[in-house]
């Protein structure tokens, strides 16, 4: 049986239910993900847009590679969407600590902050995975 994801925003107004494990999961360093979290990075996993059912509205912004989708009543950042068939998930908008995923790879390295380490055992890239 394939693993069942639950989580949602800190209001309880948008829900989601993610089904099988990630296709991957990555940390990402860049400006708007610093800006989106307030944190020096995100943590998240991608699904098929197919495993993944979402109840409640969503606000969202286009930034130049994904639509950001995140709650208008508490402001939770939730998830992305782009123009394929993937949905980006905020691992930490989950209801149970995601323990047992790690990340795949880190993207954007040229922003990590001078006192984290890569991650050992993933790939590295200096900007987006489709540059390099």
């Amino acid at each position: 049986m394939a693993p069942v994801l639950t989580g949602g925003c800190n209001c309880g107004a948008v829900r989601y239910t993610a089904e099988g494990p990630p296709l991957r999961t990555g940390l990402c360093h860049c400006q708007t993900c610093r800006r989106e979290t307030g944190s020096h990075g995100m943590w998240f996993g991608v699904w098929n847009r197919g495993a993944v059912s979402i109840s409640g509205e969503t606000s969202s912004w286009t930034e130049r590679t994904e639509t950001r989708h995140f709650c208008p009543r508490c402001g939770s950042r939730l998830f992305a969407t782009s123009d394929d068939e993937e949905i980006e998930i905020r691992l930490g908008t989950l209801d149970q600590a995601p323990s047992k995923l790690r990340p795949d790879y880190e993207l954007w390295i040229v922003r990590r902050e001078h006192w984290a380490e890569p991650l050992a055992g993933t790939a590295q890239y200096p900007g987006n995975r489709s540059e390099g």
